[in-house]
């Protein structure tokens, strides 16, 4: 870790808050001095990747000490989260895909669930029930814009068709 300041000295800004003099906080934060102990901070024991496939930001050149691998990308949505981390983290070519992708896994999950014979209950999965019994008036209109958006859909899908 001696050397990390030397390493990444030619990224444009790094170690921009490494100057205890010149603390972007400051008056907000309440300065301790042990916020600057992080230069002999210690990395974690690398958590075993298991050969699973793992994505992670190009602008890091090795995988972060801890990673989540409960749902390693797969299907539909493993493709637009694969084609999502080509992106720097700092465009929206990288995260709006990848907001997209959990709206897919969704879906693949759902198609999932009854391929193998399961009928998910969807009104409990989405806290419904906790919606009507704490939110009551938020729910009531949120169905009355969805009927309305739906009326209004399928009222104009019914014109063109007899246009």
């Amino acid at each position: 870790m001696e050397d990390t300041p030397q390493k990444f000295s030619h990224i444009k800004g790094w170690g921009v808050d490494a100057d205890q003099e010149n603390e972007p906080t400051y008056p907000m934060k309440r300065y301790t001095g042990a916020d600057h102990n992080r230069l002999s901070w210690q990395r974690p024991t690398q958590q075993p990747t298991h050969k699973m496939e793992i994505l992670h930001s190009n602008e890091r050149p090795n995988l972060t000490a801890v990673f989540g691998t409960s749902t390693p990308p797969s299907g539909l949505s493993g493709v637009i989260r694969r084609l999502a981390f080509k992106h720097s983290e700092n465009s929206y070519a990288h995260w709006l895909p990848l907001i997209l992708a959990d709206r897919v896994n969704v879906v693949e999950g759902v198609l999932n669930d009854l391929i193998h014979g399961h009928i998910p209950n969807i009104f409990a999965e989405k806290g419904y029930k906790a919606a009507w019994k704490y939110n009551r008036k938020g729910e009531i209109i949120k169905l009355a814009v969805g009927t309305a958006v739906t009326a209004a859909v399928v009222a104009i899908l019914i014109g063109k068709k007899k246009k």
